[in-house]
């Protein structure tokens, strides 16, 4: 497996937590920075992590800011991309198996380490259960199709 990972200046130590885990659980890491805590801008990062996705160079995602939103957002803006802004363990493992979630966002003001490492290994062992949530993805597809038609 791997993994994509981001962050801002805000999600920057929750990073390297989560880095460090995911390196010690045997889960290759695409560490796309940023690599120390000086203020960046969080879209460059969910663009570069998003892009990996959506192009195959990375299994799944994880975006870290302040709150995860801003993140989510952006990410969002990129085709075949379904990221989700997560602070619990039930919403992680609703995004993966109901939504098919590719990017796991997370506010690194909002969820401690403890925490998010919880969320992420929910997050990766929960698996889409597909049936009527797969049409409700190609439903979200089929407006990324229609809304880049428009463009």
């Amino acid at each position: 497996m791997r993994i994509a990972i981001g962050a801002d200046h805000a999600g920057y130590t929750l990073k390297e937590t989560l880095v460090a885990y995911m390196r010690e659980h045997g889960i290759e890491v695409i560490d796309f920075g940023t690599h120390g805590p000086d203020s960046v801008d969080y879209p460059d990062y969910a663009r570069v992590v998003a892009e990996a996705v959506a192009g195959g160079g990375a299994d799944f995602g994880v975006l870290i800011c302040g709150t995860g939103i801003g993140m989510s957002i952006a990410a969002n803006k990129v085709p075949g991309i379904r990221a989700a802004a997560v602070s619990d363990v039930y919403s992680a493992r609703m995004s993966r198996a109901h939504n098919d979630a590719n990017i796991l966002c997370l506010g690194g003001r909002v969820v401690g380490p403890g925490l998010a490492i919880e969320i992420l290994e929910t997050w990766l062992r929960t698996s889409f259960e597909g049936g009527r949530h797969a049409r409700r993805l190609e439903k979200i597809r089929q407006l990324e199709i229609a809304c880049e038609a428009s463009s």
